[in-house]
């Protein structure tokens, strides 16, 4: 589903530029999770960002779903199998959008009919019922405006989501109803996922497998298995799993 080589992210021009993202390569397979981890300004946000279209300033190899993407131009047909659920779920919803809007709007840009019956649909996919169709962001708490992301990332129908440390802003208890939510609609959708996150016990309950950054580099790249077993190749990864422990 996705398939990245040689890639380069970088950020402003010489003598200030910065390299974000250094020859990083993987793949993930159809229907697999894949992690990206690391300490914060290693470079895995800036990946998902070069694939969704937020950056354009790479050069390498970006493949979705067999097919190459061009660093200045996505058509519709890439948001229809991309999507992308953000970090903030306080940032990410406009403030006075009704959940309504926030999902019409998702709907009518993927050029989707029967509008109503899909936001029903939506709600009841992402654990909110029809009373909250109404109700604006102020009216809804940290978990229940990350849901409504979802449920807008889900509005395209896609088969890539790319997660973008999908809880980190949110309370611990919270935290793992969104994780299992994440996890019944990937087997339910047979969506592929690639997340980003500095906790390897999320990279753990969600992933099949992950990449571990450093300083722009993927350093290793490792099974859910051999991480839960500490069994890291690199001295960074061991690093981080014991500070994790």
């Amino acid at each position: 589903m996705l398939t990245i080589d040689n890639l380069d992210v970088w950020f402003g021009d010489p003598p200030d530029r910065v390299d974000a993202v250094k020859n990083a390569a993987f793949s993930v397979a159809k229907g697999e999770s894949f992690g990206l981890v690391g300490e914060s300004g290693s470079g895995k946000s800036t990946i998902l960002r070069a694939v969704a279209g937020l950056i354009d300033s790479w050069s390498g190899r970006i493949d979705v779903d067999g097919r190459p993407v061009h660093a200045r131009r996505r058509d519709r047909a890439f948001y229809k199998t991309v999507q992308m659920v953000f970090q903030d779920p306080y940032a990410s919803l406009h403030p006075r959008h009704s959940v309504d809007t926030v999902l019409s709007e998702a709907l009518g840009l993927q050029g989707m009919g029967d509008i109503d019956r899909r936001i029903t649909k939506l709600l009841e996919d992402v654990g909110l019922g029809k009373g909250f169709r109404f109700r604006y962001p102020h009216q809804l708490s940290g978990g229940q405006r990350q849901r409504v992301a979802i449920a807008r990332a889900l509005a395209a129908e896609p088969r890539l989501l790319l997660l973008d440390e999908p809880t980190s802003a949110l309370d611990v208890s919270v935290q793992a109803e969104i994780l299992n939510l994440l996890v019944d609609l990937r087997a339910e959708h047979g969506l592929t996922y690639v997340m980003v996150s500095h906790d390897l016990a999320v990279v753990g309950h969600i992933c099949d497998r992950l990449a571990v950054m450093q300083h722009g580099r993927i350093v290793e790249i490792m099974s859910v298995e051999a991480l839960r077993k500490g069994e890291g190749t690199q001295e960074y990864t061991r690093h981080l799993i014991t500070a994790s422990a």
